[in-house]
């Protein structure tokens, strides 16, 4: 294994603090060497990081879809060295045998590193609960609803207790899918537009029973991807009494609202609805605040097809992982929350909730390392997106920083040339 020297570089770490010119040292896949200027290491390879942040490998809690080797390489190049993976796959993944071969399609694509969750219960459905310990022995971190809530309460609250027996953290869908049957937030918008519209309820009602069971079963639960003001309250309120609470939120929300839909443009069709400029500056406060920590892409690339024809007949969701890191720099130009926290929701707290040894710069810890220029411009748009899914709401867009350097476990697997 390669022999690293990454010299001269501004070392950002949001888990401990760390914000000084340094070097890093990377040996048989950890960094073996940090701040200052490391002596006493001969490297095989150096990069030249003046001027340059390097910063802990971006770990992205949602990542759903598509071919996997070329998400994967995706991810790299946009600075994610973990993709986590939900169960909703197709085979779901709910077997051992089904995780092996899941990972097995990631390492060969020498992009980031694919982590899956299991599913809490067999085949997604909801009834049966899935043989936790055998999963997890097999590599997933954590336990997953797959993005279909668990309707029968007791069902979830005996897979939330059988999870925490083995320290399983437990990711929930926060819905009430009877709810949940428009295209759009129910609200003025939707109204114009001819479309039906989805309350926020939809996502309150089933956050609050979720809540309730999470209580009851005394576990670690983590509600993904809040997306109202509502939400947020219940949420905050719950957290005061019950700190094994937490959420995240896909990046899009802190952005975009129900209004960039005006077109019937398609790319704005996402799951849960983009909702209005109240929500979005209620989710900005929340990580502001910290009663959300996590910031997830919430990638679900989609074919061509998928995306054309009338709004209301496509497929939800939104290309998202190219743009992750600008958006989340861009927060920090907003001043909506400092650089330190801003990839502390992408890095350190992902890897807490899931006990990953990643998400950090410090010895010892796995070198899953990004090198980005922070002034280095670049458009959004189809030639620059190295996703296969076309179906970014960002196209258009200018982001400030460019990722040149991307390392997963000591192995350089993305490099922009100059």
């Amino acid at each position: 294994m390669s022999r690293i020297l990454i010299r001269n570089g501004r070392l950002i770490d949001p888990a401990s603090g760390l914000d000084e010119l340094g070097d890093i040292a990377v040996a048989d896949g950890r960094i073996v060497g940090l701040g200052g200027n490391v002596s006493d290491f001969t490297p095989d390879t150096q990069i030249d990081a003046k001027g340059q942040w390097v910063i802990p490998g971006l770990i992205d809690l949602a990542a759903r879809k598509a071919d996997i080797a070329s998400e994967a390489r995706a991810a790299a190049a946009g600075g994610i060295t973990t993709l986590v993976m939900p169960p909703d796959t197709d085979p779901v993944m709910d077997t051992p045998s089904v995780i092996d071969w899941v990972q097995h399609r990631a390492d060969a694509a020498k992009g980031a590193r694919v982590v899956p969750l299991g599913a809490l219960t067999h085949g997604n459905q909801g009834t049966t609960l899935s043989s936790m310990a055998a999963l997890a022995a097999a590599g997933c971190p954590a336990m997953s609803d797959g993005g279909t809530p668990i309707s029968d309460s007791l069902v979830l609250r005996r897979a939330l207790e059988y999870a925490h027996t083995f320290s399983l953290p437990s990711l929930l869908t926060p819905l009430d899918q009877s709810l949940a049957g428009g295209f759009l937030h129910e609200g003025p918008t939707a109204t114009r537009l001819g479309l039906a519209g989805v309350p926020v309820a939809a996502e309150t009602a089933g956050l609050g029973r979720q809540i309730a069971v999470a209580k009851a079963a005394a576990a670690r639960v983590h509600f993904g991807r809040l997306s109202s003001a509502e939400g947020v309250r219940l949420l905050s309120a719950a957290r005061n009494d019950n700190r094994a609470l937490s959420a995240d939120v896909a990046i899009h929300h802190l952005f975009l609202t129900d209004q960039d839909a005006m077109d019937y443009d398609a790319r704005f069709h996402i799951n849960p609805p983009l909702r209005d400029i109240v929500d979005r500056q209620a989710l900005r406060q929340a990580l502001a605040d910290g009663v959300i920590e996590v910031i997830c892409s919430d990638h679900q690339p989609h074919d061509t097809d998928a995306k054309a024809g009338p709004f209301a007949s496509t497929a939800a969701g939104a290309s998202a992982i190219d743009t992750l890191l600008g958006l989340v720099l861009r927060l920090v130009e907003d001043e909506v929350v400092s650089l330190s926290a801003a990839l502390a929701s992408v890095t350190i707290a992902p890897a807490r909730l899931l006990g990953l040894e990643s998400g950090q710069l410090a010895q010892g810890a796995p070198a899953d390392l990004v090198v980005v220029d922070p002034h280095s411009p670049w458009f959004c748009n189809a030639q620059t997106l190295n996703s296969r899914g076309a179906n970014s709401p960002f196209i258009g867009w200018e982001f400030s920083a460019r990722v040149c350097h991307t390392l997963v476990d000591g192995r350089l697997v993305h490099h922009t040339p100059e």
